[in-house]
């Protein structure tokens, strides 16, 4: 039987960080109220797209793997905020790599994306598809954030981060997976104005956003709750079985409703959702790579790793992790530098949709006038 292990990991942070203070400029809200809810005390902001964070991940991946991109056989791009829906943003990533003629591909379950690629990764390496495979999670969200929502824009950040995966002989990698998706509840989170089903539509313009908050939360806990029960019986574990959790950082009052749910002692729950918030597809492997960083992750660890995400889709992957936990080389790649802070990179999008809702106001107001 062919497994697939994790060979090599990378990630990405933009340098622009947009702190509870910044945000509290424009929008009525302050530290206190944001890290009491969230745990978050500040977020990243891109200053390229989303598939230039992905080609940096992508290429610390791959040094740490000590493999060459035209070694790959297939690149998945999980993501909600990809550059373009046609061509996709993978195809960049492998122009990018100068992986020539490689598959590539975008994926998109939202927040799930980057685990779900894993999957299909996964998927193919043990039909005998590919032998190795560049999995993404990268995200932009800053570009199409609801900014003059309180609700949603103290929430998320951008970032990036890849892992290689490649077929081995050896139980390791990616063991067992709960997935699904609470269909019904698909409107709980909701882009306005974003994709086909808006484009060239006059009446459409910047991005809003619908999010119901208590529904989220508990969805999101039942969620990942249960595929995290449902694969560790599936496995034939228990909790006292796992090394490590690295679940989903959408805020901390969920990481710990999971936790405390699973029976999971805190010093064995990975948390960084306070420097970076909620980076979509990105954050549970940006998670990963961080705590094998810091020494959370050892050889041989298992590792679960529960996320859910817009539609609502949800998930829980079982990775048992092989003997390195060091990469076997190290790139020097940078992103290009940025000098925009992160009030000035958020500032376009922010002065339109204040354009777009003082429009709204009149609006009414002039209807109620009639």
């Amino acid at each position: 039987m062919k497994y697939s292990a994790i060979t090599g990991w990378g990630k990405c942070l933009p340098p622009a960080v947009l702190t509870n203070a910044d945000l509290a400029t424009f929008i009525d809200t302050d530290d206190e109220w944001i890290s009491s809810r969230t745990g978050m005390k500040e977020r990243r902001i891109a200053h390229v797209e989303a598939s230039d964070l992905a080609h940096v991940a992508a290429v610390r991946a791959l040094a740490a793997a000590n493999r060459d991109a035209k070694d790959l056989d297939l690149i998945i791009f999980g993501s909600c905020t990809g550059d373009n829906i046609v061509p996709n943003s993978a195809s960049r990533v492998q122009h990018l790599l100068g992986a020539d003629s490689v598959a590539a591909m975008d994926l998109n379950t939202a927040c799930t994306s980057g685990l779900y690629a894993l999957s299909v990764a996964s998927a193919m390496i043990k039909a005998g598809s590919a032998k190795r495979v560049l999995v993404i999670g990268a995200e932009k969200t800053s570009s199409v954030l609801d900014w003059v929502n309180r609700n949603v824009a103290v929430l998320f950040g951008d970032g990036a981060a890849a892992l290689v995966v490649e077929a081995s002989d050896t139980q390791q990698g990616l063991l067992g997976e709960s997935l699904g998706c609470y269909a019904e509840a698909r409107d709980s989170l909701f882009i306005q104005n974003y994709g086909g089903a808006f484009t060239n539509n006059p009446f459409c313009q910047a991005t809003s956003w619908d999010f119901d908050g208590q529904d989220i939360f508990k969805r999101a806990v039942a969620g990942m709750v249960g595929a995290s029960n449902q694969v560790l019986d599936d496995m034939g574990l228990s909790v006292a079985d796992i090394d490590l959790v690295v679940p989903h950082q959408a805020n901390s009052r969920i990481i710990d409703a999971v936790g405390r749910k699973l029976g999971v002692p805190t010093d064995r729950v990975f948390v960084n959702v306070e420097r970076y918030g909620n980076m979509s597809a990105a954050t549970v492997l940006v998670a990963l790579v961080e705590a094998i960083e810091q020494g959370y992750v050892r050889a041989f660890s298992k590792i679960l790793l529960p996320a859910f995400g817009a539609g609502l889709t949800w998930n829980s992957h079982l990775v048992q992790w092989g003997d390195r936990i060091t990469p076997l080389a190290i790139s020097d790649i940078e992103l290009p530098p940025c000098d925009e802070t992160a009030l000035e990179l958020i500032a376009p999008y922010l002065t339109q949709q204040r354009r777009q809702l003082q429009s709204q106001i009149e609006s009414v107001q002039q209807a109620d006038l009639r």
